[in-house]
């Protein structure tokens, strides 16, 4: 498997994702924006897009489904729940389904919490597993639950889905908030000597350079992994009282919304 991560310089700050199978050459455009440069990268490399992907129903995860579609033929898949909410869905992908495409293997973990119908891939034919999280999860943050949202189904995606995932998980989320997100972090625990690390590695770099962080290092600094550690309920606990790791996610989820 070779994937491919590019950043789209928009408002949204959107990553796309090209995901080859090196024995088969085929495909997956995952959550294209712009269509023509995922067609155009593919060809690059060689490789027939055979799937689109999307994680969720949003404008900035589907607006490339029409032209990758017309150039290449490829099926749309996304969350059974999203047939109807994404147009010219093909395959809808149950909780907990395997796929394949080549030699390539994932699975679907539904993940709704950001919208309704939000699903995570993980990669099942890699050593090291790789967590296309879309939304959901991002470089020391939590997605947003503005648009549909809930942030009690989030925190349960979070508990079920992503903690049992082991720490040499590799995170590829689909945007780009790490600098911001780090401040955020920092605002929540400001001794955290992870966060302020990270904070000076990432400060020189651009968006197409950022670090690919694995969960165990977003584990030591990102708020919503640390929803047990002392020096981040001491702080918080200064705004309100906090009696449970939910009462501490949907805390900080309401932080990071006004932040």
């Amino acid at each position: 498997m070779k994937i491919i991560r590019r950043y789209m310089n928009n408002r949204l700050r959107n990553f796309n994702y090209l995901i080859g199978c090196e024995d088969t050459k085929q495909a997956i455009a995952l959550d294209p924006l712009d269509g023509e440069a995922m067609v155009a990268l593919a060809a690059e490399q060689g490789w027939q897009i055979k799937a689109i992907i999307n994680t969720h129903e949003h404008h900035d995860h589907i607006e490339g489904n029409p032209v990758v579609k017309a150039a290449t033929g490829a099926e749309i898949w996304a969350g059974e729940h999203a047939i109807g909410r994404i147009p010219n869905v093909d395959r809808g992908l149950k909780a907990n389904e395997e796929i394949e495409l080549g030699s390539m293997r994932f699975k679907v973990l539904p993940t709704p919490g950001h919208t309704p119908v939000h699903v995570c891939l993980l990669t099942l034919s890699e050593p090291t597993p790789i967590l296309f999280s879309g939304d959901t999860l991002f470089n020391a943050c939590a997605g947003n639950c503005f648009n549909g949202g809930n942030v009690d189904d989030m925190y349960e995606s979070f508990k079920r889905e992503l903690e049992p995932l082991p720490d040499e998980t590799i995170l590829y989320p689909g945007h780009d908030y790490m600098k911001n997100n780090l401040g955020f972090s920092l605002n929540c625990e400001p001794g955290n000597k992870d966060a302020l690390y990270w904070q000076g590695q990432v400060d020189p770099l651009s968006p197409d350079s950022m670090p690919y962080m694995t969960l165990g290092q977003e584990r030591t600094y990102n708020p919503f992994l640390r929803l047990n550690s002392a020096s981040l309920h001491q702080q918080l606990s200064k705004d309100t009282e906090l009696t449970d790791e939910r009462s501490v996610f949907k805390h900080l989820r309401a932080l990071r919304d006004k932040w």
